[in-house]
């Protein structure tokens, strides 16, 4: 039985690098290839995708996000993370949001064959590195408000745009910066947005 593969990546060479690879595989067939995150649940469906990899970071919706519009609008794909960023934060919201795997692009063509056909089979593949350096690093520390603010933040916004941007009062945000800066162990709001961008919580 061939496994039909949809890749999702916003570098077209890359896409094109991974496409090549997998279909040397004999019973793995890239099927479809998309450059947007908000483009993965349609072209799963159209081309009936068995495994979606999906890198993190495409404009439209980042491969986390795009995971979990797999697992709500066609759960029968199942998805895999591709990624360049092996951060602890991400490969616990890409479990939490529905991937069945994480693994970095640096992965050798023979391993990431295998961790396709053991999502395919139903298993949970993660990268070993960056399993055990999750469990160092622990969950997140920041409330989904302040990942929020700090999200804003991170786009060199003045504390009224981060304000407008959230809906929330200067004074909230202030509060939540502060919080956020305090919890990331940071001395400037910049310096909590870089450790939190590091450690995969935004």
């Amino acid at each position: 039985m061939t496994i039909r593969l949809l890749l999702a990546d916003d570098q077209a060479l890359v896409r094109g690098a991974l496409a090549a690879l997998l279909d040397l595989e004999p019973d793995l067939e890239v099927v479809a290839q998309v450059g947007r995150g908000d483009e993965v649940v349609d072209a799963a469906r159209a081309a009936r995708v068995d495994v979606a990899l999906l890198d993190v970071e495409m404009p439209g919706l980042d491969g986390i996000g795009a995971a979990g519009a797999l697992r709500q609008g066609y759960p029968q794909c199942r998805s895999l993370i591709v990624t360049t960023f092996g951060r602890p934060g991400y490969l616990r919201r890409a479990l939490d949001a529905g991937a069945s795997g994480f693994v970095v692009k640096d992965t050798p063509a023979e391993q990431l064959a295998d961790a396709v056909r053991r999502v395919h089979a139903g298993l949970r593949v993660v990268d070993p590195d960056l399993a055990v350096e999750s469990l160092t690093v622990g969950e997140s520390p920041l409330t989904e408000r302040e990942r929020d603010v700090l999200l804003h933040a991170a786009d060199g916004g003045t504390v009224a745009e981060i304000a407008r941007a959230a809906f929330l009062s200067e004074g909230t945000v202030r509060n939540y910066l502060s919080s956020a800066i305090g919890k990331t162990g940071a001395r400037t709001r910049a310096e909590a947005v870089r450790i939190a961008q590091d450690n995969g919580w935004l």
